[in-house]
């Protein structure tokens, strides 16, 4: 790593050491301007200004570095563990910790597109679970089981949009588990 004069990135950058990436940026963009070397016609403050900017481009490249490795609680996992925990809580009705737990996978296959689609019918997000099963279909062109899920998933979106459906999903929703 190029020498940031024995301060961490984010000292450079002017923020602390919680700080996200978006304040990283904000930071970054000040910085630059106030020493950006066209501003300046004398050339040893431009040689001061140019090496000034090379120290916060390091600075702002290794400050976003560390805080994309700093993604706390949603750690990639293999596809064959996401697809075992997603179904689990699939089975015991928790949907969207099941797609949460989905999401993790490194990877998606065509089981992972079908256990997304179940995940998203039962959450009734019917339009992103024809995509999922579609998706499916695209691994197994000829499985009949992928392709019915997937007109199902169509069906259910088209009468998801009439009036009385609507008023019967907000009545459950609203009433219905308690």
């Amino acid at each position: 790593m190029a020498n940031l004069y024995g301060h961490s990135p984010f000292e450079v950058l002017g923020v602390g050491p919680g700080a996200d990436a978006e304040a990283v940026r904000s930071a970054y963009r000040l910085r630059v301007k106030e020493c950006h070397p066209d501003q300046f016609s004398d050339e040893e403050k431009r040689s001061k200004a140019q090496e000034e900017l090379i120290r916060l481009n390091l600075a702002y490249e290794e400050a976003l570095k560390i805080l994309s490795q700093h993604k706390v609680g949603f750690n990639m996992i293999s596809q064959e563990e996401a697809k075992h925990f997603a179904q689990r809580l699939l089975d015991q009705g928790n949907l969207e910790s099941a797609l949460r737990q989905l999401n993790r996978a490194d990877a998606q296959d065509e089981g992972w597109f079908i256990l997304n689609g179940k995940i998203l019918m039962g959450l009734r997000r019917y339009e992103e679970a024809e995509i999922s099963f579609r998706r499916a279909i695209r691994h197994s062109p000829d499985n009949r089981e992928y392709r019915s899920l997937a007109l199902d998933a169509a069906i259910a979106q088209r009468e998801s949009k009439k009036l009385n459906v609507k008023l019967q999903n907000w009545f459950k929703d609203s009433f219905g588990k308690r």
